[in-house]
Protein backbone atom coordinates (compact mmCIF):
# COMPACT_ATOMS: atom_id res chain seq x y z
CA UNK A 1 0.00 0.00 0.00
CA UNK A 2 2.56 2.57 1.07
CA UNK A 3 4.15 1.86 -2.23
CA UNK A 4 1.34 2.32 -4.57
CA UNK A 5 0.73 5.68 -2.71
CA UNK A 6 4.58 7.01 -2.75
CA UNK A 7 3.86 5.66 -6.68
CA UNK A 8 0.85 7.99 -7.21
CA UNK A 9 2.11 10.81 -5.59
CA UNK A 10 5.47 10.68 -7.77
CA UNK A 11 2.98 11.00 -11.10
CA UNK A 12 0.31 13.40 -9.28
CA UNK A 13 3.63 15.51 -8.67
CA UNK A 14 5.39 14.28 -12.26
CA UNK A 15 2.00 15.12 -14.40
CA UNK A 16 1.96 18.58 -12.73
CA UNK A 17 5.89 19.70 -13.10
CA UNK A 18 5.17 18.19 -16.71
CA UNK A 19 2.21 20.19 -17.33
CA UNK A 20 3.93 23.19 -16.49
CA UNK A 21 6.71 22.71 -18.35
CA UNK A 22 7.33 26.02 -21.41
CA UNK A 23 10.55 24.74 -22.58
CA UNK A 24 13.10 21.41 -21.67
CA UNK A 25 14.68 22.33 -18.13
CA UNK A 26 13.28 25.83 -17.84
CA UNK A 27 9.72 26.99 -16.48
CA UNK A 28 8.62 30.00 -14.85
CA UNK A 29 8.38 28.06 -11.86
CA UNK A 30 11.74 26.37 -11.71
CA UNK A 31 12.79 30.19 -12.19
CA UNK A 32 10.77 31.68 -9.24
CA UNK A 33 12.24 28.82 -7.23
CA UNK A 34 15.77 29.38 -7.95
CA UNK A 35 15.39 33.26 -7.20
CA UNK A 36 13.76 32.60 -3.87
CA UNK A 37 16.17 29.69 -3.35
CA UNK A 38 19.19 31.67 -3.59
CA UNK A 39 18.06 34.59 -1.73
CA UNK A 40 16.89 31.64 1.68
CA UNK A 41 20.16 29.78 0.97
CA UNK A 42 22.59 32.20 0.69
CA UNK A 43 24.51 30.91 -2.39
CA UNK A 44 23.22 30.74 -6.35
CA UNK A 45 21.88 27.59 -7.74
CA UNK A 46 23.85 28.04 -10.98
CA UNK A 47 27.19 27.27 -8.32
CA UNK A 48 25.92 24.49 -6.87
CA UNK A 49 24.46 21.18 -7.63
CA UNK A 50 21.30 19.79 -5.39
CA UNK A 51 20.83 16.11 -5.19
CA UNK A 52 17.95 14.02 -3.20
CA UNK A 53 18.17 10.72 -2.52
CA UNK A 54 15.36 8.13 -1.31
CA UNK A 55 16.64 5.26 1.22
CA UNK A 56 14.29 2.69 2.92
CA UNK A 57 14.28 4.97 6.41
CA UNK A 58 13.92 8.27 5.22
CA UNK A 59 16.90 9.85 2.64
CA UNK A 60 19.42 12.37 2.00
CA UNK A 61 19.69 15.84 1.01
CA UNK A 62 23.54 16.61 -0.43
CA UNK A 63 24.59 20.19 -1.85
CA UNK A 64 27.64 20.80 -2.87
CA UNK A 65 29.65 23.71 -5.00
CA UNK A 66 30.44 22.75 -8.59
CA UNK A 67 33.60 24.59 -8.52
CA UNK A 68 36.55 23.13 -6.43
CA UNK A 69 38.43 26.83 -5.44
CA UNK A 70 34.44 27.84 -5.06
CA UNK A 71 35.37 27.88 -0.92
CA UNK A 72 33.08 30.80 -0.46
CA UNK A 73 29.70 28.91 -1.83
CA UNK A 74 30.81 25.44 0.08
CA UNK A 75 30.84 27.53 3.01
CA UNK A 76 28.00 28.75 2.27
CA UNK A 77 25.98 25.65 1.64
CA UNK A 78 27.06 23.97 5.44
CA UNK A 79 26.45 27.08 7.13
CA UNK A 80 23.28 27.12 5.32
CA UNK A 81 22.56 22.61 5.69
CA UNK A 82 23.61 23.43 9.44
CA UNK A 83 20.92 25.45 9.84
CA UNK A 84 18.30 23.73 8.08
CA UNK A 85 19.33 20.39 10.30
CA UNK A 86 18.27 22.37 13.55
CA UNK A 87 15.52 24.36 11.81
CA UNK A 88 13.84 20.85 10.42
CA UNK A 89 14.77 18.92 13.89
CA UNK A 90 12.42 21.56 15.76
CA UNK A 91 10.01 21.16 13.14
CA UNK A 92 10.58 23.91 11.26
CA UNK A 93 10.10 23.94 7.63
CA UNK A 94 9.85 27.27 6.69
CA UNK A 95 12.69 27.40 4.43
CA UNK A 96 11.04 25.05 1.62
CA UNK A 97 8.08 26.89 1.94
CA UNK A 98 9.72 30.37 1.11
CA UNK A 99 11.29 28.70 -1.70
CA UNK A 100 9.09 26.45 -3.26
CA UNK A 101 6.22 28.95 -2.42
CA UNK A 102 4.02 26.00 -1.30
CA UNK A 103 4.15 23.54 1.87
CA UNK A 104 6.39 21.14 -0.02
CA UNK A 105 4.34 17.03 0.65
CA UNK A 106 5.12 15.39 4.05
CA UNK A 107 5.91 18.31 6.08
CA UNK A 108 2.97 18.38 8.23
CA UNK A 109 3.28 15.07 9.18
CA UNK A 110 7.18 15.60 9.28
CA UNK A 111 6.32 18.55 11.75
CA UNK A 112 4.03 16.78 13.79
CA UNK A 113 6.24 13.86 14.47
CA UNK A 114 9.13 15.33 14.81
CA UNK A 115 10.49 13.17 17.65
CA UNK A 116 10.33 10.12 15.29
CA UNK A 117 12.73 11.51 12.36
CA UNK A 118 16.62 12.20 13.15
CA UNK A 119 18.54 14.90 10.93
CA UNK A 120 22.12 13.96 10.97
CA UNK A 121 24.25 17.08 9.63
CA UNK A 122 27.73 16.31 8.25
CA UNK A 123 30.59 18.21 5.79
CA UNK A 124 31.26 16.82 2.31
CA UNK A 125 33.69 17.73 0.15
CA UNK A 126 32.15 20.82 -1.67
CA UNK A 127 29.18 21.08 0.53
CA UNK A 128 27.37 18.86 3.33
CA UNK A 129 24.36 16.76 3.22
CA UNK A 130 21.62 16.00 5.57
CA UNK A 131 20.94 12.27 6.58
CA UNK A 132 17.29 12.09 7.34
CA UNK A 133 16.19 8.93 9.80
CA UNK A 134 12.90 8.52 10.18
CA UNK A 135 11.89 5.57 12.74
CA UNK A 136 8.27 4.57 11.17
CA UNK A 137 6.44 3.90 7.78
CA UNK A 138 4.41 7.59 8.49
CA UNK A 139 7.44 9.47 8.62
CA UNK A 140 9.23 7.55 6.16
CA UNK A 141 6.54 7.50 3.50
CA UNK A 142 6.45 12.05 4.91
CA UNK A 143 10.34 11.78 3.79
CA UNK A 144 9.79 10.33 0.77
CA UNK A 145 6.98 12.58 -0.50
CA UNK A 146 9.15 15.56 0.52
CA UNK A 147 12.66 14.00 -0.95
CA UNK A 148 10.36 13.24 -4.31
CA UNK A 149 8.75 16.79 -4.77
CA UNK A 150 12.22 18.35 -4.41
CA UNK A 151 13.33 15.70 -7.08
CA UNK A 152 10.56 17.02 -9.27
CA UNK A 153 11.03 21.19 -8.11
CA UNK A 154 14.81 21.38 -8.23
CA UNK A 155 14.42 19.37 -11.72
CA UNK A 156 17.71 17.78 -10.15
CA UNK A 157 16.96 14.18 -12.03
CA UNK A 158 17.68 12.14 -9.38
CA UNK A 159 15.97 8.58 -9.07
CA UNK A 160 12.75 8.44 -7.39
CA UNK A 161 13.68 4.87 -6.60
CA UNK A 162 14.10 4.30 -2.68
CA UNK A 163 17.93 2.64 -2.61
CA UNK A 164 18.76 0.04 0.57
CA UNK A 165 22.47 1.39 -0.48
CA UNK A 166 22.88 4.55 2.05
CA UNK A 167 25.82 5.63 0.01
CA UNK A 168 25.74 8.48 -2.13
CA UNK A 169 26.42 8.58 -5.54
Amino acid sequence: MRTLLLIFSFAFLSCGALGQQAQPGQTPRSDAVATRGDHVMGFSHDAATHHFYLFGDGGEIVVTANLSDDASTRDQIRLHLGHIAKMFTSGNFNAPMIIHDTNPPGTATMARRKEQIRYEFSEVDLGAKIRIIATNPETVDATHAFLLFQILDHHTGDSPVISADHTTK
